[in-house]
């Protein structure tokens, strides 16, 4: 039987924003790869040398806390955040993951050899390229509009400018004294 590959937009989802950093958990790849996260994270310690930090790092007690309630928050509003609570719930509490960047995804590739960790692991570098494309374009689409924002308020200015002026003349003519009989 032939897996199916994961599509990109459907590992977006997997993916969290931890110190900065685009990362996915050890047991969603392990999921993924369709091994056991323990299996995976063997594979990774026999070649720790492999992995510095900024390939793979492993979450504080504190953000793995605060991940697990982001989770079940967004699950009670999203349905479709189902595989990130059963990662969530199944793990122990004692068990704190691992959390790969783009880098380190890629380098799991060379650690775990299989077909499979060939193909997804091409799938989870389209979904990065896709999730930095995306917040380029986010970057770019706010520069335009403070740009706009910019323009307009000077625009503005010079309509609020020509107000205050008619303002101070009207004000200027009601201080003159009238002429004639009172």
């Amino acid at each position: 039987m032939t897996q199916v590959i994961p599509k990109p937009e459907n590992l977006a989802r997997l993916v969290f924003l931890v110190r900065g950093e685009k990362v996915l958990l050890d047991a969603d790849l392990a999921d993924l790869y369709d091994v056991a996260t323990k299996v995976l994270n063997q594979a990774v310690k026999r070649n720790l040398d492999r992995f510095p930090v900024d390939f793979m790092f492993q979450l504080t007690s504190e953000e793995w806390e605060g991940m697990r309630s982001q989770t079940v928050t967004s699950y009670a509003e999203n349905k479709a955040m189902k595989s990130q609570i059963v990662t969530a719930s199944r793990r122990k509490l004692t068990a704190i993951p691992y959390a790969f960047t783009e880098q380190g995804v890629a380098m799991l590739s060379s650690v775990l050899r299989s077909q499979r960790a060939v193909e997804v692991n091409i799938a989870i570098m389209r979904t990065f390229v896709q999730l930095r494309r995306l917040m380029d374009s986010n970057r770019d689409l706010a520069r335009r509009i403070e740009a706009m924002e910019t323009r307009y308020d000077e625009q503005f200015s010079q309509v609020f400018d020509a107000i205050k002026q008619l303002i101070t003349e009207d004000n200027s003519r009601k201080a003159k004294p009238r002429i004639g009989f009172l």
